[in-house]
C-alpha cells in the first residue's frame, strides 16, 4: 500500500508534479466521431469557446434525455474547460455509468481527477492520493476497452513516467505501454518514447526521438507540432522552426502556426511586430481550449516580448492577464514578480 513517506521529498509538489503531466495536450479537429451527435446550435458554441453556455444548453437537454450518456459526456467536457473539476467529474461519472464500455469517457474522467487530485494535493493530501489511484485506473480501464484510443494510451504513459511505482507508475511500467503503443501506432509511440525520456531528463535522447519523427515526413501535423512544442520548452529556437517548417508544410493554414511561429520569434528576439501580430492573432481569432496552446501562454510570450522591447509596464499587463487565466502559470509568475521588485 501507498505510504505518504514513500514521496520523501516535498511530497505535495510532487503529486502535483506528476498529475499534471498526465494532461498530454490534444489538438481539436472538431467533435469526435461516435460519441453522439450534438444539436447544431450546442456545437457551435462548444467550438466557439463559449463554454458556458454550451453547458446552459446541454443541461436543458439532459432534462429532456436524462439517461443520454453523450449528453453527460459533452456537458463533463465544457466544465472541464471552464477548469470547473468537481462538475466535470460528476457528468463523466454519470456518462460511465450510463455507457461503461465508451474508452473516451474514462479517458477524460481520468483526466478530470488527475486535474482535481492536482488541486487538492496542496491542502488535502489524502485526497489528492485517491483521485491519483483513480486517476490510474480510469487511463488503464481506457486503454483496455480501446487500444487504439490513442490518447488514452499516452494518458496512461505520461502518469506512469511520472507516477511511483506506489501509484502505478515506474520505468518499467512506462516502457511496456510504450511498446504496446508502438504495436498500433509506431509514431506515436515515437513520441511517447520521446516524451518519456524528456520526463527522465534524458534531453539528448528525447531530442533523438523528435529528429526521427521530423525525418519521418508522415506528414501528420500533430506530431511535428509536438516536437516543435518540446523545442519551445528546451529553448531551441532553430529546432523549432524546423519543426514549424514541417508543420507548415503538412497544414499551412492549422490554427495553431500563429502561436508557434510568434512564439519563436520571440524566443529568437526578432521581428517582434510580425510576433505580436502572430500571437495577437492567435487570441483574436482562436478559442482558449485545453487541447490548444493556451491563451495564457500566449500572453506570456506577448510579456516576453514586451520586455524584450524595454516596455515593462506592457510586459506587466501580459503577464497579468496570463496569470488571470491561469494561476498556475509559473513563468509569469516569476516573470512579474521580477519586474513589479524593479
Amino acid at each position: 500500500m501507498f505510504r505518504l513517506s514513500s514521496l520523501r521529498t516535498s511530497p505535495l509538489l510532487a503529486l502535483a508534479i506528476l498529475l499534471a503531466a498526465t494532461l498530454v495536450a490534444r489538438p481539436v479537429q472538431g467533435l469526435p466521431m461516435g460519441l453522439g451527435a450534438l444539436a447544431p446550435e450546442i456545437e457551435t458554441l462548444y467550438n466557439a469557446g463559449s463554454f458556458s453556455s454550451a453547458a446552459e444548453a446541454l443541461q436543458a437537454a439532459i432534462a429532456q434525455n436524462p439517461k443520454d450518456a453523450p449528453l453527460h459526456y459533452w456537458l463533463g467536457r465544457c466544465y472541464f474547460e471552464t477548469r470547473d473539476f468537481d462538475h466535470s467529474i460528476s457528468s463523466w461519472e454519470r456518462a460511465v455509468a450510463l455507457d461503461s464500455n465508451r474508452s473516451e469517457y474514462h479517458d477524460w474522467l481520468g483526466r478530470a481527477y488527475g486535474r482535481k487530485a492536482e488541486q487538492d494535493s496542496h491542502t488535502k493530501m489524502a485526497s489528492a492520493l485517491s483521485l491519483a489511484r483513480r486517476t490510474h485506473h480510469e487511463f488503464e480501464l481506457a486503454v483496455q476497452l480501446d487500444a487504439k484510443n490513442v490518447d488514452a494510451q499516452r494518458d496512461l504513459i505520461s502518469f506512469m513516467a511520472s507516477a511511483p511505482r506506489d501509484l502505478g507508475g515506474g520505468e518499467d511500467n512506462a516502457l511496456n505501454q510504450i511498446r504496446a503503443l508502438t504495436a498500433v501506432d509506431p509514431l506515436e509511440g515515437m513520441l511517447a518514447l520521446a516524451d518519456f525520456y524528456a520526463t527522465r531528463k534524458k534531453f539528448d535522447q528525447a531530442s533523438d526521438e523528435y529528429q526521427k519523427v521530423l525525418k519521418s515526413a508522415s506528414g501528420r501535423i500533430d506530431a511535428y507540432l509536438e516536437a516543435a512544442d518540446y523545442y519551445r520548452g528546451r529553448g531551441d529556437v532553430a529546432l523549432m522552426e524546423q519543426a514549424v517548417e514541417a508543420a507548415s508544410k503538412s497544414s499551412a493554414s492549422d490554427r495553431r502556426l500563429n502561436y508557434c511561429r510568434g512564439v519563436a520569434l520571440v524566443l529568437e528576439n526578432k521581428d517582434s511586430d510580425t510576433a505580436e501580430k502572430d500571437l495577437r492573432a492567435y487570441i483574436e481569432t482562436v478559442p482558449d481550449n485545453s487541447e490548444l496552446p493556451s491563451h495564457s501562454s500566449a500572453y506570456e510570450y506577448l510579456g516576453k516580448l514586451y520586455e524584450n522591447r524595454r516596455q515593462p509596464d506592457l510586459a506587466v499587463e501580459q503577464y497579468k492577464a496570463a496569470l488571470a487565466l491561469d494561476p498556475q502559470n509559473k513563468a509569469s509568475h516569476d516573470a512579474l514578480k521580477h519586474l513589479q521588485k524593479k
